[in-house]
């Protein structure tokens, strides 16, 4: 039986990253993650400032977006690590969840079943990003290789677009430095992918509570007497209830302003990299880009469609229990427990959601928002360019 809904890809990642709460290694680990992403961030805004004006426009925007993917990811490392408490809570809850889940067997088996599902989303989502980096690294290399221009070390171009305050014109030197800018890559992609499948994880697994305490609802009626048996009473319904919300606003705590800074980021990135591939469309290296764009194109699509689906998901999950609650037969038992269920029903109608900063719920909604904003800023530069 699994015993944790987060996987071990994800407890691994989590750990890497610092983000797991209250380790040794953790302070060790943000040190580590500073230094790289402070450095790596200098070199990459130091290129954006030096060929704002010397270099191509697509390349400036292939520039800007791993730039801003980079900040954006730093940005939710420091926020993951400032609500370390509210991580901690999140995990202690759902050890409890899994260790109440032994009260019936309906229980256990949608545990398990989100424990699973949960470990499947999570892998996917690892492998798929490690996939794009390959590719995106594959697409820079073969770039190298077709263009006769590039036969120079000097001129070849980087896996990931820095300015460095020392000059690359050995072919030791380009090795060395495209080996750690790979590796460095992997890393960010690995802890990028990690943090967007640990939403997922929660999402999942308070969906399960969901259903167990739904699963509880119907089963707790039956005319004229409340059923007790294995253990679950009114009190139980209420505390799981209880335990669900509070789970759903610690999610909310944490993830919040992550998705602020996401949808701002996000909706930029997706901009420059439609530009790239609508515009390598027309040019004799087309192939190239669109290798190496294509897939982080749909990865960063597909991060934007978590968080709005997650959002939305969960919405849907919380009203179900209303539903469910009254469609009950709470009209079949004495007035002093069928208010119980009245409670139920009137709590429910304040949907649980995670939101955008606390200013707008996270929707399919603003998902197809954030595609067509980005759309029309690529018919804006094309005009433009």
């Amino acid at each position: 039986m699994e015993m944790s809904t987060v996987s071990r890809v994800v407890k691994i990642g989590l750990r890497a990253c610092g983000i797991w709460p209250y380790l040794p290694s953790t302070v060790l680990y943000r040190l580590l993650w500073i230094v790289l992403l402070t450095a790596a961030q200098i070199f990459q805004y130091r290129y954006l400032a030096v060929h704002y004006y010397t270099d191509s426009f697509s390349n400036f925007m292939d520039g800007m977006s791993s730039t801003m993917t980079y900040s954006l990811f730093f940005i939710k490392l420091i926020i993951l690590w400032i609500n370390e408490r509210t991580f901690f809570d999140i995990l202690q809850m759902m050890a409890a969840d899994w260790k109440n889940c032994v009260l019936t067997e309906c229980s256990l088996r949608i545990t398990r079943n989100r424990a699973r599902l949960s470990h499947r989303f999570s892998n996917f989502i690892v492998g798929l990003q490690l996939i794009a980096i390959i590719l995106y690294s594959c697409g820079v290399f073969a770039g190298n290789v077709s263009d006769a221009q590039k036969i120079n070390v000097s001129a070849r171009d980087h896996i990931l677009k820095m300015k460095f305050p020392f000059k690359v014109n050995t072919f030791s030197t380009y090795t060395l430095v495209t080996i750690l800018e790979f590796f460095h890559l992997a890393m960010c992609g690995c802890g990028i992918s990690v943090v967007n499948s640990l939403i997922i994880t929660l999402i999942l697994h308070i969906s399960g509570q969901i259903d167990i305490l739904c699963d509880w609802l119907l089963k707790a009626f039956s005319k004229n007497k409340i059923l007790t048996m294995d253990g679950i009473t009114m009190r139980t319904m209420i505390m799981k209830h209880q335990r669900i919300i509070a789970f759903s606003e610690n999610i909310e705590n944490l993830y919040t302003y992550i998705a602020l800074t996401l949808f701002v980021s996000d909706t930029l990135i997706i901009c420059c990299l439609g530009y790239i591939i609508v515009t390598s469309l027309d040019t004799p290296g087309g192939s190239t880009i669109l290798v190496r764009s294509m897939l982080y194109y749909f990865v960063m699509n597909l991060e934007a469609f978590i968080y709005c689906f997650a959002g939305e998901y969960l919405s849907a999950k919380s009203k179900m229990i209303g539903d469910v609650a009254y469609n009950s037969l709470w009209y079949d038992v004495p007035p002093k427990q069928s208010r119980i269920v009245h409670l139920v029903v009137l709590r429910s109608q304040k949907q649980l959601t995670i939101t955008i900063g606390k200013i707008m719920d996270l929707s399919l909604e603003r998902f197809t928002s954030v595609v067509k904003v980005s759309a029309s800023y690529v018919s804006v530069l094309l005009a433009m360019y």
